[in-house]
Formats: C-alpha cells, sequence, structure tokens
C-alpha cells in the first residue's frame, strides 16, 4: 500500500497560515500576499493554490452530503441546525465559507495564469505544469461554484476593485469556462504526480469524467473514467476498512492533505469536530439503515455504533472518517478509482449497455465483490440505475456526492421530501451568501428563487 511522505504537508504549514474553515480570510488580503516575480517564487505561490484548494474541501463535504439526508442536527450550531432540519437561509456560515474558499482558490489560479507567463527564467516545464495546476483548479472551482448555487460571479483576473461589482453569469457558461479550462489542465499536467497530493493527468480525466456524468454525456463519461481505470495507476484497496482509516491509499486520485497540527478536525468547524467531537451532527437513521444493509457489505465500517452514546435523540452512530484518536485518516478525498468505476458503470447503463465484459454490470460488481457482497447477474436498465444509486450511497457516503447525485438524477424531491418535511425545491440550489450581497453591488436583487 503506497504511503507518501508528510514532508509535503509540513511545508503548506510553514509557508501557509492555517485558518478555520468556517472564518477564511478576504480574498484581498490572500492576494496582496502573493508575490511572483522571479523563478524562486513560483514554488511559494503554487503551495499557495494548493492550500486554496484544501479550503474548498471541507465546506464541499457539507455541501454534498449535509444538505442532503445522510445527517440529523445533534448539537447547538444554527449553521448545522439549519441543515439537519432543512431550514438553510442565505446567512449560513457553511454557505458562505464554500463561496469565500472557492473564490479564494479562483483569485490564486488567476494571479498565477496572469503573471507567470511574464516571469523570465522559469524553466518551460515547471511553467506548462503550473499554469496546468492553475487552470485545473480554477475550473473545478467553477464546477463546484455552478453546481452548488447555480449561476455565479465569473472572476478571470486579479483586479479587485472591478471584481467587487460582478453579477452572476449564467449556469450554463460558468460550465463551459470550467470546460475550457479542463482541457487547458489536461494538455500540460504532467503523465504523473508525486503523489495524491497533486494534479495530474489522471486527476484532470478523473475530473472530466464526473462533469461529463453530471452533464449527461454519457459516451465522454464512460470515455474517460475508462482511461483512469486503464492507466493502472490506481488499484483497489483489497479491504474497503483501509479506505475508511487510512491518508494516501492506492485507490486514491487526488486528496487534500493535512496533519494533526493543520486537521480541519481541529478546528471550531472542522469535520472531525463536527463529527466526532462536538457531535453536531450524525448519520441520520436512514443513511445508517443503509450502511448496515447486507448489501452495503464491508462499507459497514464507514460508521460506527457506542452504545455510551445513546441519549436524547442521537442515535449512537458516528462517522469514521476524518480522524480519530488511532487511525490516519485526516485528509478528504476529492476523486479515487471507485467513483470511476461507478462513473462508468451509470453511463454504460444509461447507454443501454447493462451486462457483459463492457457492461454496467461489471463494473458495479468490482466494487461488490471488494465488499463481500454477492455479485449481479442481471436487471432492467432501471433496476441497474436503482443499484448504481445504492452502489454511491454504500461506496461513497461521506465524501460529498449525495446532494449533488439527487439534484443531477432529479431524484431529489422525491428523496427529501420523504426524508423532511422541510424540504423544498429551492434547496436544490444553496442560496448566494448574504455576506456577498451586501458586499457585492452587482449581486443585490439576484438571489436564488424562495431565498
Amino acid at each position: 500500500m503506497k504511503r507518501y511522505t508528510k514532508l509535503i504537508l509540513l511545508t503548506l504549514i510553514t509557508l501557509v497560515s492555517c485558518r478555520e474553515v468556517l472564518e477564511p480570510q478576504p480574498v484581498d488580503l490572500l492576494v496582496d500576499q502573493l508575490a511572483l516575480n522571479e523563478p524562486a517564487d513560483v514554488e511559494t505561490v503554487r503551495i499557495g493554490l494548493y492550500s486554496s484548494l484544501r479550503g474548498m474541501a471541507a465546506p464541499m463535504i457539507i455541501a454534498g452530503d449535509f444538505t442532503a439526508d445522510y445527517i440529523q442536527h445533534n448539537g447547538t450550531f444554527t449553521d448545522y441546525r439549519e441543515l439537519g432540519t432543512k431550514q438553510i437561509t442565505a446567512a449560513n456560515g457553511a454557505v458562505s465559507a464554500l463561496w469565500s474558499a472557492m473564490y479564494r482558490t479562483i483569485y490564486v489560479a488567476n494571479f498565477i495564469i496572469e503573471r507567470l507567463p511574464e516571469v523570465s527564467g522559469v524553466r518551460d516545464q515547471t511553467r506548462r505544469q503550473v499554469l496546468a495546476e492553475a487552470r485545473f483548479m480554477r475550473g473545478f472551482a467553477y464546477f463546484v461554484g455552478a453546481h452548488t448555487y447555480g449561476a455565479v460571479p465569473k472572476v478571470t483576473n486579479t483586479d479587485q476593485t472591478a471584481n467587487r461589482n460582478i453579477g452572476r453569469t449564467p449556469k450554463a457558461e460558468i460550465l463551459a469556462f470550467a470546460l475550457e479550462d479542463y482541457q487547458a489542465a489536461l494538455a500540460d499536467a504532467p503523465d504523473e504526480a508525486a503523489s495524491a497530493a497533486y494534479v495530474s493527468k489522471n486527476v484532470v480525466r478523473a475530473a472530466l469524467a464526473r462533469y461529463y456524468l453530471y452533464q449527461k454525456n454519457w459516451a465522454q463519461a464512460e470515455q474517460f473514467a475508462t482511461q483512469v481505470i486503464d492507466s493502472k495507476a490506481y488499484t483497489l484497496e483489497s479491504d474497503y476498512q483501509t479506505i475508511v482509516t487510512a491518508d494516501f491509499t492506492d485507490e486514491s486520485i487526488l486528496e487534500v492533505g493535512y496533519t494533526v497540527s493543520d486537521d480541519p478536525g481541529t478546528s471550531t468547524f472542522g469535520l472531525n469536530n463536527i463529527l466526532v467531537g462536538r457531535r453536531e451532527v450524525i448519520p441520520s437513521n436512514q443513511v445508517v439503515v443503509a450502511l448496515i444493509s447486507p448489501e452495503a457489505g464491508t462499507r459497514r465500517s464507514t460508521i460506527t455504533f457506542n452504545s455510551q452514546q445513546l441519549k436524547g435523540s442521537d442515535n449512537g452512530w458516528t462517522v469514521r472518517k476524518y480522524g480519530s484518536a488511532d487511525e490516519d485518516n485526516n485528509n478528504i478525498v476529492l476523486f479515487r478509482l471507485a467513483e470511476m468505476y461507478l462513473i462508468r458503470a451509470e453511463a454504460r447503463a444509461q447507454l443501454g449497455r447493462l451486462s457483459g465484459a463492457n457492461g454496467a454490470l461489471a463494473d458495479l460488481n468490482v466494487l461488490r465483490n471488494r465488499a463481500s457482497v454477492t455479485a449481479l447477474t442481471s436487471g432492467s436498465q432501471a433496476d441497474i440505475l436503482s443499484a448504481i444509486e445504492r452502489e454511491r450511497i454504500y461506496e461513497l457516503a461521506f465524501e460529498g456526492h449525495r446532494w449533488y447525485d439527487l439534484v443531477r438524477t432529479g431524484r431529489a424531491q422525491a428523496v427529501m421530501t420523504a426524508f423532511s418535511p422541510n424540504w423544498n425545491s429551492r434547496y436544490e440550489l444553496w442560496p448566494v451568501p448574504q455576506s456577498e450581497i451586501q458586499r457585492n453591488p452587482a449581486l443585490k436583487g439576484n438571489q436564488n428563487p424562495g431565498y
């Protein structure tokens, strides 16, 4: 099993100060601190780019899984009560955190894209790689933003005065821009990266597979997922529990890394503190039933039960991912090999290729076999698509996919109205943060419907 040195992470901490997940520094301050005037500056700015991606990771998990049916509120914080009870407001701290982290990433990427071509003395290979990383990060940030908030401001430079007064660009245009960035990144990203902490061509291919899945472009989703799988750069862990308890596993394509002192779980609003320490939210009864079902198999290890925690509305269940006293699992995985099998299975099912060596069932059964679950041998297209939805619950629980999956498949209303009487169709998008509307004149009167 691969185990990578923590030196990369320690360097990040040395050069970039730790911030609480829901209290990011203003973008103005971050950009003002960057300097890119000579070759020696390149690596420091590059580390700043990766640090900005790290800031997006925890709010993405909160968006993808806390908005949906995976959690129930169990604490005292207003932000998580709103998410747990499905009464989300534009003042929610998590809503603001993801927006701020997204635009911090975009600003740093824009800074590199603007400035790096003008710096003389930089090796051509280094210049191409760092520009590819910046294009990937910007594209990824806009992809997340479009699917979370819908139309968002399209910021393509670091002119802070102009950027404080930019209106919302339609979702389709934002996604087209993200695709351009991905395609540019694919051309110049390195074939291999030093570790799963860095961008490579396979990282971009994995992002494109997800991009096209969301676009319902089944052929392209299958193509890029297949390229990642066939690269043989990653292998499924034989024991699913390794996914839960360890960082940088053999199937990790891209993950953001943390050390003990920099773990988002040690901050006030970090995942470990939310899910384990304070237990602000706990696994919902619905996801517990799914994860302990026979069909989940060894994926049951995603959660654990402690009878001593049974009190009041607490069901005693805890998410094991994102840190515990005796496990090295502080990181947040953004892409891993199992998702590529699930993307390809869904694409093939949608294309009507259900069985055989190149059918959807073959890909599903790769994961079911790993989980010690009986293989599926037949089924209608509807049956297999339903099985894929269940497999995405078992395999990807608490990795930030569920809400986005429900919305993109048109299943949000059916699933979420059964889950919560407070669910409303407006929650298929998060609101534009109220703080952003107050700061940006171009956003006034342009909130998402229902907020």
